[in-house]
């Protein structure tokens, strides 16, 4: 086999000796360009001594590349039989630790704790299908993390580092800027992988940051978010007034706007972050 993994010829000779078949219903796209590996390398600042949460390794591309990166890596993979291969591709590598489970079902924290992790990063080539969930569950569950670096389709790259009023500007949007610093860091054409999606791709890395609102406005301000961007072409002012959680009338949360400096017509994409913790503030007094 090839001496690296992230290669066309390394994860055709794989698949070939182990008679495997990528899985569609998995979302599973393997790289096949050291470089990108790399760059995601690079990306999350790995050194020596870092602990590193892989989600998704797959056939051990990115993997690898961490190792040699000198980081303790916990490779976290859904299908059973990548993780066979994984086992065996790794076998006497005492820095990568290969456990089988579906992240969204899994505590993180925990997995930290079991092994005296105090912090970690964790680098990602995420099936596109379970971006959203799995950034969400990992922003929302405050783990102890510096670093998330993830592979994610270009879309939601751009959804992730939107700014208001843009069309791609939404909840995902906000959450991100909540939770972290936001950085482009390469986009990757869908030819790096095999086999080839039908979109590009993107290298996204979020620092985590400390949240810009009290735990007791948190729970108000994402009610607010997700009411703002649950019918877009409604107005704000619309949008909270169909919410059973406010218990105020339509002139009440008019006043509630104009205090926080919003225009009645204004609608929720126009609002960022700092305005949003303005308008959940005013309405929790």
């Amino acid at each position: 086999m090839p001496a690296r993994i992230a290669t066309h010829a390394a994860v055709a000779e794989l698949m070939r000796r182990y008679d495997y078949l990528p899985k569609k219903s998995l979302g599973q796209n393997f790289l096949t360009d050291p470089r990108v590996a790399e760059k995601i390398a690079e990306a999350a600042r790995i050194t020596l001594g870092d602990r590193v949460i892989e989600i998704g390794p797959g056939l051990g591309g990115l993997t690898e590349t961490l190792t040699e990166n000198e980081a303790a890596v916990l490779a976290v993979e859904l299908d059973k039989r990548l993780v066979y291969i994984l086992q065996k591709t790794f076998a006497g590598n005492n820095r990568v630790e290969i456990i089988q489970g579906d992240i969204l079902k899994m505590d993180a924290g925990e997995l930290m704790r079991e092994r005296g992790w105090r912090t970690a990063k964790v680098v990602a080539n995420l099936p596109y299908y379970i971006t959203t969930p799995v950034l969400m569950g990992l922003l929302e569950g405050r783990l102890p993390l510096s670093v998330i670096t993830v592979m994610v389709q270009k879309e939601v790259a751009g959804r992730l580092r939107a700014k208001p009023g843009s069309k791609e500007y939404g909840s995902l949007s906000v959450a991100a800027a909540y939770f972290a610093d936001v950085t482009l860091t390469a986009l990757v054409p869908r030819n790096c992988f095999f086999p080839r999606p039908h979109v590009d791709s993107a290298v996204v890395t979020l620092k985590l940051i400390d949240p810009r609102a009290g735990s007791d406005e948190e729970d108000l301000l994402f009610k607010c978010v997700k009411a703002a961007f649950g019918q877009r072409r409604k107005t704000l002012l619309n949008c909270l007034r169909a919410q059973t959680w406010i218990n105020k009338g339509r002139e009440e949360l008019l006043t509630v706007m104009k205090g926080c400096g919003f225009d009645e017509d204004i609608r929720g994409e126009a609002l960022s972050l700092d305005e949003f913790i303005r308008l959940a503030r005013a309405l929790k007094d």
